[in-house]
């Protein structure tokens, strides 16, 4: 009885906790709409995780080639280009919560053709390639559709630390996914695919029962003034233009991480569960920078830090460049991604901040090209340089040329170098 008793008493307390969370999540402006896409969003980003440790180490294990790592990278950027305009007309068009929900949809529809072929053996590296870039169009609706969303979920006056807090959950995400992705490819790569398929169902139904407080009802007519909104809004704002386009170039010639698998077999000598170490290693940085930043939100010179972080990012490729060591390479990547994710966090609230609602999946949609396809087009010309180059020179000339972008940069941009405040 005293220990049925205690066990009560237990829950209760716990119970309480609980509740006090969730009142102190609501006092910043957290309300349950918002935490529960969050929870969407993190179920989303480990089966992405999952799913890049998965194919990389799966077309490497196939092919031997750095150049097929690239073009991992190349087959899923390819839509986001092709469809750029298309899909942010449609995000300030139709229901923003029924694309991401659908793009969802056919990402894990995808992923069980993938780990149908592999179970089977009749996928080749043609059709993996194939079923990566129908992926690849999937994604594209999703993540620029997503980026549209937490603005109409939470009050504007939060909205930096939503952006924040959701990161952080998102990169705790981020840290399980690569760890559990590689564990699980011991027991064979349809094993990955098939439980991030799952994972992205289970993100597709969350989305799909939420409720947006503002719903975008106005249908502009489809011209080319409309679709190009997005491209001529962005040229009108130094600020955000420079932003965005130092995220670009930063992560396009500092997308060493492409070329994990490549370290950790044959230069860490070490097994799929290294690989997912690895790539973890940017997320649990990326995570400790978007808790503090959650808590002490940026309120002056958030230019010269954004400046900051992208330049310790290519010095932090430089030294994981050259590392011959698990530790230090693990930790030059926490590095990385912990300045990597300043960055990102400046750059998502000046844009969410700056613009309207209206042109938003326009403005997400351009974003989308020069930031989140950069990723991909970033392995593509990582594993491009190391097929010609060699793996460290491709991943040292990678670093180097960050630095240099971001004191090109400081020149051609003066007013985000100058930019005290988020908002304007």
């Amino acid at each position: 009885m005293r220990f049925a008793a205690g066990r009560s008493a237990v829950k209760g307390r716990n119970a309480i906790a609980i509740l006090d969370g969730l009142q102190q999540l609501d006092s910043l402006g957290f309300n349950r709409s918002y935490l529960r896409y969050i929870a969407a969003r993190a179920a989303a980003a480990v089966a992405l995780q999952m799913t890049g440790v998965a194919v990389g180490w799966h077309i490497y294990a196939m092919t031997g080639s750095a150049f097929d790592l690239g073009l991992v990278g190349l087959v899923q950027f390819l839509p986001s280009v092709l469809l750029v305009l298309f899909v942010g007309h449609a995000a300030d068009r139709y229901n923003r919560l029924r694309i991401v929900s659908l793009a969802q949809l056919f990402m894990a529809l995808a992923l069980f053709l993938i780990s149908l072929g592999t179970g089977s053996h009749w996928l080749t590296r043609e059709s993996l390639l194939v079923l990566l870039f129908l992926f690849g169009v999937a994604r594209t609706f999703e993540f620029t559709t997503a980026q549209t969303i937490i603005p109409s979920l939470v009050d504007q006056e939060v909205l930096p630390r939503a952006l924040a807090l959701g990161s952080s959950v998102r990169q705790g995400a981020v840290i399980a996914g690569p760890l559990l992705g590689g564990f699980l490819y011991l027991l064979g790569p349809s094993v990955v695919y098939a439980t991030s398929a799952v994972l992205f169902l289970l993100s597709a139904s969350l989305v799909a029962r939420l409720q947006m407080a503002h719903q975008v009802r106005r249908h502009e007519p489809v011209s080319l003034s409309s679709v190009f909104g997005g491209i001529a809004y962005i040229r009108s704002q130094p600020v955000v233009l420079g932003a965005i386009s130092l995220d670009l170039f930063a992560v396009l010639l500092g997308g060493a991480t492409a070329l994990l698998p490549i370290y950790a077999r044959d230069i860490l000598h070490a097994g799929p569960w290294g690989l997912g170490s690895l790539r973890a290693g940017p997320a649990l940085g990326a995570l400790v920078s978007s808790l503090y930043l959650a808590r002490f939100p940026l309120h002056r010179h958030v230019g010269k830090t954004m400046f900051f972080a992208v330049a310790l990012f290519g010095a932090a490729t430089v030294v994981f460049a050259l590392s011959h060591s698990m530790a230090l390479s693990f930790l030059s990547l926490v590095v990385l991604g912990g300045a990597d994710m300043i960055s990102v966090v400046i750059r998502s609230s000046l844009i969410q901040l700056e613009t309207p609602d209206a042109m938003r999946g326009r403005v997400s949609a351009v974003n989308a090209i020069f930031i989140g396809s950069s990723n991909e087009l970033g392995e593509f010309e990582s594993g491009l340089t190391a097929a010609w180059l060699g793996t460290v020179p491709a991943a040292v000339l990678g670093g180097i040329g960050t630095l240099l972008v971001v004191l090109l940069w400081m020149r051609l941009f003066p007013q985000l170098l100058q930019r005290e405040q988020l908002r304007s």
